[in-house]
């Protein structure tokens, strides 16, 4: 098979290009430019596997360019992960979030609809467009009403009921993924977990300071390793089943957030770390709780996550000693 993997310099993308690679199939790559930032996954993804993906240029909020890119271009499915992910950012620049993501989104769907109507596109929603709905310590399903408590969830809820619309009317095929909380090698520095994984790291490359600047450690999350979330991706693509339909991507153990810190100054081997609350690293709305029902995924694709706990949080942080060492 052929796929398109938008936002493959991302975090998830580079893992999901392995996997597919992996699995035989012709990857492609959406980037913006050609400033030659797609050999920024080579921390992930090998030189050798580096070669058989074929990056394309264009820029999602250019339906020009991105309509022309799918006349050119035939794929046999469209991994829609390109976004601006980060809800603190959503604070700071509400308007550009709403473009990147719902106008980007848009143009995408857009796109195949005219050009491939055989196209299979999952699109890359989240577990934030449920906002606080399960503070009551309930499951959440994917049959729950949508409330997002920031504007990066707003601005992926909109295009998830945009999609919601256009595979009613079967102008399109493919399904939603609302993956709940995950890190793993590569997660940005700017985000929970691998924010302290970051700072642990400079620890152990021989920066003296023992104090860890953390955000808000009480919160409930159940976090998983993305490279059990994009398998999860790449079974629903592959399963008919999934056409249509909208699956929550999550796991079932819910921790507080400062279980992740221990567990990563654990592994570390390091001593008098002293966590201190930071304003900055401090959401202005959060998420208090929160806990997924992902049943209907594993009946219809077996899925189950395979990385524990621990391995994830020992991969993030040998990720982030290597990166600081290669710095």
């Amino acid at each position: 098979m052929k796929y398109l993997i938008t936002g493959i310099t991302g975090f998830a993308g580079p893992h999901l290009a392995n996997l597919l690679i992996k699995e035989g199939h012709e990857v492609f790559g959406l980037i913006r430019n050609t400033n030659g930032r797609q050999t920024d996954i080579l921390d992930i993804v090998s030189p050798e596997n580096f070669e058989k993906i074929t990056f394309v240029y264009g820029d999602l909020l250019n339906f020009r360019v991105i309509n022309g890119f799918f006349r050119q271009y035939k794929f046999d499915g469209v991994f829609h992960l390109a976004a601006q992910s980060h809800p603190p950012t959503s604070f700071i620049d509400p308007l550009g979030t709403f473009e990147a993501n719902i106008m980007g989104s848009a143009n995408v769907i857009q796109a195949i609809a005219d050009n491939q109507p055989d196209c299979k596109l999952m699109f890359c929603s989240t577990s934030e467009v449920y906002g606080n709905i399960g503070a009551d310590h309930r499951k959440i399903k994917s049959t729950d009403k949508i409330l997002p408590a920031n504007p990066y969830g707003a601005s992926k809820a909109a295009t998830d009921l945009y999609l919601q619309e256009r595979f009613e009317s079967k102008k399109i095929k493919g399904f939603i993924t609302r993956a709940f909380s995950h890190t793993g090698p590569r997660r940005g520095r700017t985000f929970s977990i691998s924010s302290d994984a970051y700072q642990i790291a400079r620890m152990m490359n021989g920066d003296p300071g023992r104090k860890l600047m953390v955000g808000n450690l009480k919160s409930v999350r159940v976090v998983l390793d993305v490279r059990d979330i994009v398998n999860a991706y790449y079974l629903l693509m592959i399963n008919e089943g999934s056409n249509g339909k909208i699956f929550n991507v999550c796991g079932d153990t819910p921790r507080e957030m400062g279980f992740y810190t221990d567990a990563l100054i654990a592994v570390s081997g390091l001593n008098n770390i002293v966590k201190e609350v930071s304003p900055a690293l401090y959401r202005p709305i959060d998420i208090h709780y929160q806990h997924g029902d992902c049943e209907d995924l594993v009946q219809l694709t077996g899925w189950k996550p395979e990385y524990d706990i621990n391995t994830t949080m020992r991969d993030l942080l040998d990720y982030w000693v290597k990166k600081l060492r290669a710095a």
